[in-house]
C-alpha cells in the first residue's frame, strides 16, 4: 500500500501562508502543517486551524529566526541578551557543534514551543524543525527527548535518498525519488540536492534514536531536493514513483505578498506555485490514478 502525508512547513509564518496552507488543504492534497509557535502570524494561524479540525496540525520547532518562547534566563547559551535566536542556520549550527549552546537549552526551548502551541488549544500530532536543523546528532537528541516528554510519537525523518538501481531491484534501504529529464529538474538547484546527500550522514544514529525514544516516522521522505522548484509537473513526477510503505512530502504553498517578503526567506514566488501544484487537478487524477492513499500525520501507526 502506498500512503501519502503530504505536509506544509512554516504555517503561522505569515498571513499569506496560513491563507495558502488553508487553500490547499481544502482544495487540494495538502494532509498535514507544522506550525511555528514564535512565528508574527502565529494567532492567525491558530485561529484558522480552529475552524478546520479536520486539518492535523503539528510543531514546526524553530532555532533559527525570530524570539524564543522559554525565558532568556533559562536558555541562556542559545539566545541573546534582549532573546532572540541565533540569525542563521550555520550560526546554530557551528555553535551547537562548537558546543557554545547546551543541549539542555535546545530542549528547554523547544518543549518551550511546543507548549505555547498546546495552550493555545492545539493538540499537535507530530513535529519536525525548521530549516531541517535535528539532522545534527546534538539538536537531534534535545529535539527526541523534547517530543518524547511532551507525549509526541510521531517525528519527521529529513532524509531523502536518491533512488538508484540497487533499491529498484528490491534492496531493503529506504530511498526515495529522484528527477528525470522529463521534469525539467534532472540537474534541479544543485545546493538542495547536495543538502539532500549531506544530511543522509546522521541517519543511522537518527534510526537509533527512533528506536531508543520509541517514536514513528514514516518510512521516506520528499521535498528536499526540489524546495523550490515544485510545480505541478514536477508533484506529478513524484507521486508516480511514491514506493510502497509511508512517505512524507514536505512543501511550502503561500502567496507571496510584502509581509513574506519581509521575513527574508528564501522561498517567496515558489510558494505560489507550490500552492496551484497541490490544487492541480491532474495532480489529484494521478494520486488516483496510482493508488495513492493520502493520510495525515495522526494516523501514521
Amino acid at each position: 500500500m502506498k500512503s501519502l502525508i503530504v505536509n506544509a512547513d512554516d504555517f503561522g509564518l505569515t498571513i499569506g501562508v496560513n491563507d495558502g496552507i488553508i487553500q490547499a488543504f481544502r482544495e487540494g492534497i495538502l494532509t498535514s502543517t507544522t506550525l511555528m509557535a514564535n512565528a508574527d502570524a502565529f494567532d492567525d494561524a491558530v485561529a484558522k486551524a480552529r475552524e478546520l479540525p479536520g486539518l492535523d496540525v503539528g510543531c514546526h520547532l524553530v532555532l533559527t529566526g525570530g524570539r524564543a518562547i522559554a525565558p532568556p534566563e533559562k536558555i541562556p547559551s542559545l539566545v541573546t541578551r534582549n532573546g532572540n535566536l541565533p540569525k542563521s542556520l550555520l550560526d546554530v549550527v557551528t555553535r551547537v557543534s562548537a558546543g557554545f549552546i547546551r543541549r539542555i537549552d535546545i530542549e528547554t526551548e523547544f518543549r518551550a514551543q511546543i507548549e505555547r502551541i498546546r495552550d493555545a488549544g492545539i493538540v499537535p500530532s507530530h513535529v519536525d524543525t525548521h530549516k531541517h536543523t535535528h539532522v545534527h546528532p546534538k539538536i537531534m537528541e534535545a529535539f527526541f527527548d523534547a517530543a518524547a516528554a511532551c507525549g509526541i510519537t510521531r517525528v519527521r525523518k529529513p532524509f531523502e535518498k536518491p533512488l538508484n538501481k540497487a533499491t529498484q531491484n528490491g534492496a531493503n534501504e529506504k530511498s526515495a525519488w529522484t528527477p528525470s529529464p522529463k521534469s525539467g529538474l534532472a540537474k534541479g538547484d544543485k545546493l538542495q540536492r547536495l543538502l539532500a546527500g549531506l544530511s543522509g550522514v546522521s541517519a543511522p544514529i537518527f534510526r537509533r534514536g527512533l528506536r531508543a525514544h520509541e517514536l514513528k516516522s514514516p518510512d521516506y521522505f520528499l521535498g528536499i531536493a526540489v524546495t523550490g522548484h515544485m510545480n505541478a509537473a514536477v508533484l506529478q513526477e513524484m507521486i508516480e514513483n511514491i514506493p510502497d510503505g509511508s512517505s512524507e512530502l514536505m512543501c511550502h504553498p503561500g502567496t507571496n505578498d510584502a509581509a513574506l517578503e519581509a521575513t527574508g526567506t528564501r522561498l517567496t514566488k515558489s510558494r505560489e506555485i507550490e500552492l496551484q501544484a497541490l490544487v492541480d487537478p491532474e495532480v489529484r487524477a494521478a494520486i488516483r490514478a496510482h493508488g495513492v492513499h493520502l493520510m495525515p500525520y495522526r494516523d501514521l501507526n
